[in-house]
C-alpha cells in the first residue's frame, strides 16, 4: 500500500511539474508558441500514462480516469479518447476470491445462497465485480425472482480506498497552494465530496435504498425500469438484484438489429436525465454507457425503455441550488447572457462579490456566435475562432472568483456523460434541441406558479381592501365615542384621506396583478387570459380617478 501511494503521488508531482513549466513558466519569458506546438503530444503522453497507471492500480484511479473520459466538452480528445476504455476494461478478480467474499457475507456455502452462480464475470469494475446467478426455490417464491446478478465488493477495496483518498488528499493539498485553482476551487472540499461519493458507492445497502428510491421517482413511467432487490440476499458487501441485461445504449448495431433507432433513443435519455436533475432533485450520477441498458418493451409506447443499473453514486441537489439550475437552463436556452449569470449567482458558481459585467458580454457574444451549434458543428469551426474568443475573454473569466457548490461535481459529471452518450447514438445530435423543449416547459411551469403567486396576492390585497372600510369605520366611531383620547382636531379629515388614498393604492395593485397575470395566462388561454386583461380595467379607473371623485 505503500508503493501504491508513493507511485500516485510521483505520477501527479511529476505532470504538475510538466505542466507548471509548459503553461506558466514559458509563457512568461515569451516562449508561448513552444507551450502551444508541443501541448498535443504532452496531452497525449499524460493520459497514456494515466491509463497504465489506473489499469495497474484499480480502485479510485479508475474513477478519476471515468471522471475525465467523460468531459468531452472541456478536455481535449487526446485524453478522452485514450481513457474512455477505463469504462468497461478492468481486469476480473478471480472467482475463488469472490466466492469466499460471498459465504464470508451470508454465513453459508455459495450452494446453499443460490441453485447457480456463473464463475465468468458479467461486468468487472473498479470497485465490485457482477455474476448472473439463480435463486433457490424458497428465494424465487418469496420474491417472484429467478434469474438475478449478484454484484460483489472487490476483496481489500476498503483499504485502497483508503490510500487513494489519502493519495488525492495531497494531491489536493497541492492544487490548493495554486492561485488559479485556489481562487476557484476549494479543492481540499473538493476532495472530501469526492471521498463522500466513493464511500457511500462501496456500501451496497447504501445502493439498494438508492436502486428503490430511484424507482419511485418515476412511477408508471414507461420510458424508465429499474431492477428489483433481493434484500434477503444483500449485506453491505453483497447485492442481488433482477437480471435486467439487456441492450447495451451505445452498441448501435444491436439496437438496429432490434428494430431500435438509436437517432430516437438519444432525445429520451437526455429528457430522462433532465428530469431527475431538473425537476425531481435526485439524480444518477454515473450514466455511462455500461450503467445502462435499452430493453425491448412491446407494452411501452415507444417499443422499449431505459432500463438504469448500478446506483451507487447518486448525485442530491438542494431546492435553492434546483431552482438556479432551472434558471440557468432556461437562460442557456433563451440565449440570455444576463439570464445565465444572475443564475450563476442564485446556484453559487459564482461569489457575491463578482463583478459580472464583462462576463455577461462575453456571454452575450458567446451565445450569437456559437450558441446552439451541437459538438459535430463545432469541429467544423475554425479553432482560430475558439482561440480568438479565448484571448479576448479569457482574462475576464479568469479574474473571476468561481467556486464549485456542493454536489456540483456530480451534476457536471452527469450532464457530461448524457451529452456524450447522446452523441455516441447519434453523431449529429445537437443537446440544444433537447434543451430548448425541455427549457420552455419549465418556463411555462415557472410562468404558472407565477401566475399562481400573483393570483394569491391580488386576493389578499382584494381581502385587505374589502377589511380595511369597516376596520377604519370602527376606529372612527371609537374616536367620536371618546374611547380614543384624540389631540388633533382634523383627525377624521385625515382618516378619510388615508382612507381614499389606501383604497387608490390597492386599485393600482390589483390593476398591475391582474394585468400581468392576463398577460402570462392568454399565452396558454387566449379567452381567460383576454377576460382578466379586461377586467383589470376596473381597478385602474378607480385608481385614476378616485381622488378627483
Amino acid at each position: 500500500m505503500r508503493a501504491r501511494y508513493r507511485r500516485i503521488l510521483r505520477f501527479a508531482s511529476w505532470y504538475l511539474a510538466i505542466t507548471w513549466w509548459f503553461e506558466l513558466f514559458l509563457p512568461r519569458i515569451g516562449l508561448v508558441k513552444i507551450a502551444e506546438r508541443t501541448r498535443s503530444k504532452r496531452m497525449q503522453r499524460f493520459a497514456k500514462g494515466f491509463h497504465v497507471l489506473a489499469a495497474d492500480l484499480g480502485g479510485l484511479m479508475i474513477k478519476v480516469g471515468q471522471f475525465m473520459s467523460s468531459r468531452l466538452d472541456v478536455l481535449p480528445p487526446e485524453i478522452t479518447k485514450e481513457l474512455e476504455g477505463l469504462q468497461d476494461e478492468v481486469a476480473p478478480v478471480a472467482f475463488a476470491a469472490i466466492r469466499a467474499a460471498v459465504e464470508t457475507e451470508f454465513g453459508m456455502p455459495l450452494e446453499r445462497a443460490f441453485t447457480f452462480v456463473d464463475e465468468n464475470p458479467v461486468a468487472a469494475a473498479s470497485l465490485g465485480q457482477a455474476h448472473r446467478a439463480r435463486l433457490t426455490a424458497l428465494d424465487a417464491a418469496d420474491t417472484g425472482l429467478d434469474e438475478v446478478i449478484i454484484k460483489v465488493q472487490r476483496p481489500g477495496i476498503d483499504e485502497i480506498i483508503d490510500v487513494d483518498l489519502a493519495a488525492l488528499r495531497k494531491v489536493g493539498g497541492w492544487l490548493s497552494h495554486v492561485r488559479l485553482v485556489y481562487n476557484r476551487v476549494d479543492m481540499p472540499a473538493l476532495v472530501e465530496e469526492f471521498a463522500q461519493t466513493s464511500l457511500e458507492e462501496i456500501d451496497y445497502l447504501h445502493e439498494a435504498a438508492s436502486s428503490e428510491r430511484f424507482a419511485a421517482a418515476f412511477p408508471d413511467d414507461d420510458r424508465v425500469s429499474v431492477p428489483g432487490v433481493v434484500w434477503e440476499r444483500t449485506t453491505r458487501r453483497v447485492l442481488t438484484l433482477e437480471d435486467v441485461t439487456a441492450i447495451k445504449i451505445t452498441d448501435v448495431l444491436a439496437l438496429r438489429a432490434a428494430g431500435i433507432d438509436p437517432a430516437e433513443v438519444a432525445p429520451v435519455f437526455a429528457e430522462v436525465m433532465f428530469d431527475q436533475m431538473f425537476t425531481m432533485g435526485f439524480f444518477h450520477a454515473d450514466p455511462h454507457p455500461g450503467n445502462i441498458f435499452v430493453t425491448p418493451d412491446a407494452d411501452s409506447e415507444r417499443g422499449w425503455k431505459l432500463t438504469f443499473i448500478d446506483f451507487g453514486m447518486m448525485g442530491e441537489v438542494p431546492t435553492s441550488t434546483r431552482t438556479g439550475l432551472r434558471k440557468m437552463l432556461i437562460a442557456a436556452a433563451s440565449r440570455d447572457g444576463r439570464g445565465l449569470v444572475n443564475a450563476m449567482n442564485d446556484v453559487g458558481v459564482l461569489l457575491p462579490s463578482a463583478e459580472t459585467t464583462e462576463l455577461e458580454r462575453a456571454m452575450t457574444t458567446l451565445f450569437a456566435r456559437f450558441g446552439g451549434m451541437g459538438f459535430a458543428e463545432l469541429r467544423e469551426v475554425d479553432p482560430r475562432e475558439f482561440r480568438d474568443f479565448a484571448v479576448q475573454f479569457g482574462d475576464v473569466v479568469r479574474s473571476l472568483p468561481f467556486q464549485l457548490p456542493e454536489n456540483f461535481l456530480l451534476i457536471i459529471r452527469a450532464m457530461s456523460l448524457t451529452s456524450g452518450v447522446a452523441s455516441a447514438l447519434n453523431p449529429s445530435f445537437n443537446l440544444w434541441d433537447s434543451v430548448e423543449p425541455y427549457a420552455a416547459q419549465l418556463l411555462r411551469d415557472e410562468s404558472g406558479n407565477l401566475v399562481q403567486d400573483i393570483a394569491k396576492q391580488a386576493m389578499e390585497t382584494v381581502g385587505l381592501a374589502v377589511r380595511l372600510p369597516k376596520r377604519l369605520d370602527e376606529f372612527i366611531t371609537r374616536v367620536e365615542d371618546g374611547s380614543v383620547g384624540v389631540a388633533t382636531p382634523g383627525l377624521e379629515k385625515r382618516v378619510a384621506r388615508l382612507e381614499r388614498s389606501m383604497r387608490q393604492a390597492v386599485s393600482a395593485v390589483v390593476f398591475g396583478a391582474l394585468l400581468i397575470a392576463g398577460v402570462l395566462l392568454r399565452a396558454d388561454d387566449t379567452v381567460l387570459g383576454t377576460v382578466i386583461m379586461v377586467a383589470s380595467i376596473a381597478p385602474l379607473l378607480h385608481a385614476l380617478f378616485a381622488v378627483r371623485r
